[in-house]
């Protein structure tokens, strides 16, 4: 990767920040930062009071950007998301009264607590980094991100993601609990007035990247190798998910490029300046579960597409 000590010190920095707030998801973070270092999206998932909003909230603290938050509820409305405009009396005139979608990094909490309709205004801005609001097209930042979260297990009153807009998303990060001694660490800082929540909230979380470094980490991946054998293993894994009889919709091409372009990011947040097949299996399920639809038949039996997956990366040859 060349000179580029100093750009990963500052990456080994950033997840020390956030590790330092969230405790026990080190590879949920490493999975954060290859979205953000792929200026792309990302699809937080977990059960409720596992710190998915805490830790979308500490990423905006050390990119030190403009952030925003909707809370998603079944009565929010489009213009809610995007604005709208007003009329200004004193002007006569037409004015963008803009909503928390214009900012850099924008949490969308409980997403599919919102219908259709209402996650829909988050499409363009996630595609073309623009807003369309009275038939007028406004431009978001260049670097405009969004982080979604979603609870797994609960269906009431809730509404799925659209597979487009699913599609949208270059990960769905699984959030899991922590381990037990992570557990015991949060457990005797909440006894204290240091509890992750305080040191966030105190401003004891230091910005670590800013624009203009963000953009020199984004321009060192064109440095990390990408082997052709490995470009060509990620088309065939990504290309057997529509050949499945379990499956009714496989990943589309947008899948092929989140999948090397992550593995890629992958490869460099952990350090190396080539990948190997293992970054590109462990970031597979991420690029992959949320983008396929199996067929309703096998999903009551159960199956479920981390399965397939599975099976899928036993039957793909590896690259030597």
């Amino acid at each position: 990767m060349g000179d580029t000590t100093a750009l990963l010190n500052t990456l080994d920095r950033t997840r020390a920040e956030v590790a330092n707030v969230v405790f026990g998801q080190e590879t949920v973070i490493d999975f954060c930062l290859v979205a953000i270092l792929c200026n792309q999206h990302a699809l937080i998932e977990g059960v409720p009071g596992i710190a998915k909003t805490l830790l979308v909230r500490t990423l905006a603290a050390v990119l030190g950007c403009d952030f925003g938050r909707i809370q998603f509820t079944p009565d929010l409305m489009p213009a809610d998301i995007t604005g709208t405009s007003v009329f200004d009396v004193q002007t006569g005139q037409f004015r963008l009264l803009p909503g928390p979608v214009f900012t850099s990094f924008l949490l969308a909490d409980e997403i599919n607590r919102a219908p259709a309709k209402t996650q829909s205004a988050l499409l363009q801005a996630m595609q073309e980094r623009r807003v369309t609001i009275d038939r007028d097209t406004h431009a978001l930042p260049p670097d405009f991100t969004v982080f979604a979260t979603q609870n797994p297990i609960e269906y009431e009153g809730t509404y799925p993601l659209p597979e487009a807009q699913r599609d949208r998303f270059m990960l769905k990060i699984p959030m899991a609990y922590p381990g037990q001694e992570e557990e015991m660490a949060l457990a005797h800082a909440m006894l204290s007035d240091d509890a992750p929540e305080s040191r966030l909230d105190r401003a004891r979380v230091s910005p670590t990247l800013d624009g203009a470094t963000l953009a020199q980490l984004r321009q060192c991946l064109a440095g990390v190798t990408v082997r052709d054998e490995l470009v060509r293993y990620a088309v065939e894994i990504v290309r057997a998910t529509r050949t499945r009889d379990s499956v009714l919709l496989g990943a589309g091409p947008r899948a092929t490029q989140a999948l090397v372009l992550g593995a890629r990011a992958l490869a460099a947040v952990r350090g190396k300046d080539f990948v190997t097949p293992d970054h590109l299996r462990e970031i597979v399920l991420p690029v992959l579960g949320h983008r396929m639809v199996l067929r309703p038949e096998h999903e009551v039996e159960g199956l479920t597409t981390e399965e397939v997956i599975t099976q899928l990366l036993t039957e793909v040859a590896v690259p030597r």
